[in-house]
């Protein structure tokens, strides 16, 4: 039997055309707000956005990376009550980059805003800053805390001087006088961010430098000042990892993208490791008198082991493992080197053989094998697990 379109209830028809819903269609606004850990923190920000937007069509979309806490729980038991009020709970992955963009692509608004959920940031400048972006002169209106009135607030002077050494970098990487290159506080066009979309890191925390230094022409910004906020409510998010992350997304974007910024961290640990290897090799050589195969052999697996830890905790931070799998993972990245270190010496040796000076097939065999447990570990070790997946509510 063939039914005609025409004959199809409207309602059947908006889902068979793809239409979908025209309330989320013609949207003012779209909040999306990354968490982890926010329990406290959500019902209060529900009640300041709802206030401060009153009398706009919008929609807060919180993206929660299965907190602990129980953020989830919190926010789908707010969403029951109001449809405006959306989850996306992400399980086996983490980073606030990816919760962002995740967030940006799951609206269908045409204008979409990026805050925490942690009171820092301050709503009431949402008004201003989409008044600036709805004029269409702009394609993002950044909330900056270091200009138009904006301050860093209460914060201690080593903080507030780390937020501006941050900002002296990012603008040799943006290409623009942007005063707060570190905000994590702005509203954008959507379409203008499915431009810079496909450029964007797969980690990191600081999505707005990344979006600046992806865009294939100048941007077109403006700035609203605003207070930055001490939290009221659970810890801080900001440790040695993010400064990590923040210095190898500078040098992913100064080399033009060349260099994955995970493949530079995970080099950097085998760095460490080579230094580990050395340093207990003749430890067991000269302190303990061990034999040189029995100690080489334990300086590896002791390099490794320490590789590997130092990778999940940093390079692999977004699919991190725990319980069980960080002994099994444990297993496939020993194994994974093995096969990589073979690859190296056979590798160096042939390039020796045929006439290349020592030095040089021995970095070639470190490259060679440097790119192969990179490769191998992604694929195997820290795989994105098959039962990984988002929840919409």
């Amino acid at each position: 039997m063939v039914i005609e379109l025409s004959e199809m209830p409207a309602e059947m028809l908006a889902g068979a055309t793809g239409v979908g819903d025209q309330r989320r269609r013609s949207l003012d606004l779209a909040v999306v707000l990354p968490t982890f850990n926010e329990r406290d923190n959500i019902t209060l920000i529900i009640g300041r956005l709802a206030s401060i937007l009153e009398g706009l069509r919008w929609e807060l979309i919180f993206v929660d990376d299965d907190s602990p806490d129980g953020t989830a729980g919190v926010i789908h038991s707010h969403a029951e009550r109001d449809s405006r009020i959306r989850l996306v709970h992400r399980i086996g992955r983490r980073g606030l980059s990816s919760a962002c963009v995740e967030g940006v692509m799951a609206t269908a608004a045409t204008f979409v805003a990026i805050m925490d959920a942690d009171l820092q940031h301050d709503e009431n400048a949402l008004p201003k800053m989409l008044e600036l972006l709805q004029s269409g002169s702009f394609d993002i209106v950044v909330g900056t805390r270091n200009d138009q009135g904006g301050s860093m607030g209460d914060f201690s002077k080593k903080r507030v001087w780390l937020s501006r050494t941050g900002s002296w970098m990012s603008k040799r990487v943006c290409r623009c006088d942007l005063t707060d290159p570190m905000s994590g506080f702005f509203i954008l066009n959507r379409a203008f961010f499915l431009e810079v979309a496909p450029q964007l890191q797969d980690g990191g925390f600081k999505i707005l430098l990344d979006i600046f230094a992806s865009s294939r022409r100048p941007v077109r910004f403006a700035e609203v000042g605003y207070r930055f906020r001490k939290r009221e409510h659970g810890r801080s998010k900001l440790d040695a990892n993010t400064a990590i992350e923040f210095l190898f997304l500078m040098l992913n974007k100064i080399t033009g993208g060349r260099i994955p910024a995970r493949f530079l961290v995970f080099s950097l640990v085998g760095a460490t490791g080579l230094l580990a290897h050395l340093f207990c090799l003749a430890l067991l050589l000269s302190k303990f008198g061990v034999p040189f195969w029995l100690a080489q052999s334990l300086a590896t697996v002791m390099a490794m082991s320490g590789n590997f830890f130092l990778n999940n905790l940093i390079t692999y931070r977004d699919r991190s493992l725990r319980g069980s799998r960080l002994i099994t993972g444990l297993l496939s990245f020993w194994l994974a080197c093995s096969f990589g270190a073979w690859a190296s010496v056979i590798f160096a040796r042939s390039l020796l053989f045929s006439g290349i000076p020592w030095y040089g097939a021995g970095v070639a065999g470190v490259v060679l094998s440097s790119i192969w447990n990179y490769s191998i570990s992604g694929l195997f070790t820290w795989r994105v697990p098959l039962k990984t997946r988002a929840g919409c509510h």
